[in-house]
């Protein structure tokens, strides 16, 4: 056996850039989840932007006492992504629960590890995305149960929406929500939109509904916001990327006004 090498060190140590990526976007996910991850992929991270991901614990059935249990895991979830490093933006990748928790109660749970990053949740994103494509009366469509629905009805009603049709498909289990193929997404949005309808929201970042926006548009004639496009287009414009992605709908060709 030769002997090893020598081991040199470098006298000069190279210069650093101030950041690997010049915008940091932080992604808090369920254990269960299939979708957020690939959706941010494809739609917010690139050579500029960096999409950090940390899962917390969940367990199925999905019922409003089962997404309010993850409440506590928030701040932890959100301290392991880069610590003590600054985000430009924190998503909590969960629409039900954030109707359930809070919005108000989430900001501040993530905000107590990761003191002053904007946070998004999705329906909150949700609403930003309708009032920026001018809709006043919507249809909402969800994979959840009629339990899981109400307080997104009340949500969304509550924020100034006239929800003139609400469809639930009466799933349970995130797992076989993200098993819904895009396809099937395009031709239940059609069945669920109301022909008075200016827009229609399609819930849940299990969902796939991501790659049928564009098919959504075009069976229904007129905008279509979902879950994990709205987080995704909150999170860009928070990194002051303004580019129109017209691939993923109309909403990702408008700016954010908050």
């Amino acid at each position: 056996m030769k002997p090893l090498p020598e081991i040199r060190l470098m006298p000069t140590r190279p210069a650093l850039d101030a950041r690997p990526l010049e915008r940091r976007v932080g992604l808090i996910i369920l254990a269960t989840d299939h979708t957020s991850e690939p959706d941010f992929r494809r739609m917010v991270a690139s050579e500029r932007i960096g999409v950090y991901v940390a899962r917390i614990p969940y367990k199925n059935p999905t019922t409003p006492e089962n997404l309010r249990k993850m409440q506590p895991e928030l701040a932890a979830g959100a301290a392991l992504i880069l610590p003590d490093e600054s985000l430009d933006a924190i998503c909590y990748s969960c629409t039900s629960a954030s109707v359930v928790i809070g919005d108000a109660e989430i900001e501040a749970a993530i905000q107590s590890a990761k003191s002053g990053v904007p946070v998004v949740t999705p329906p909150m994103a949700g609403v930003r995305g309708l009032k920026a494509l001018g809709a006043k009366k919507i249809s909402i469509l969800t994979p959840y149960t009629v339990e899981t629905s109400r307080p997104m009805a009340a949500y969304f009603a509550a924020r100034g929406f006239e929800i003139l049709s609400f469809t639930c498909l009466g799933f349970e289990d995130d797992r076989e929500m993200a098993r819904i193929a895009p396809a099937s997404i395009v031709e239940l949005a059609r069945e669920a939109t109301h022909a008075e309808a200016d827009a229609l929201f399609v819930s849940c970042t299990a969902l796939r509904g991501a790659l049928a926006v564009p098919g959504m548009e075009e069976a229904i004639g007129r905008p279509v916001v979902t879950s994990n496009q709205a987080s995704a287009w909150n999170c860009l414009r928070l990194c002051g990327d303004e580019t129109p992605r017209p691939e993923f709908g109309r909403l990702m060709m408008l700016p954010l006004v908050q």
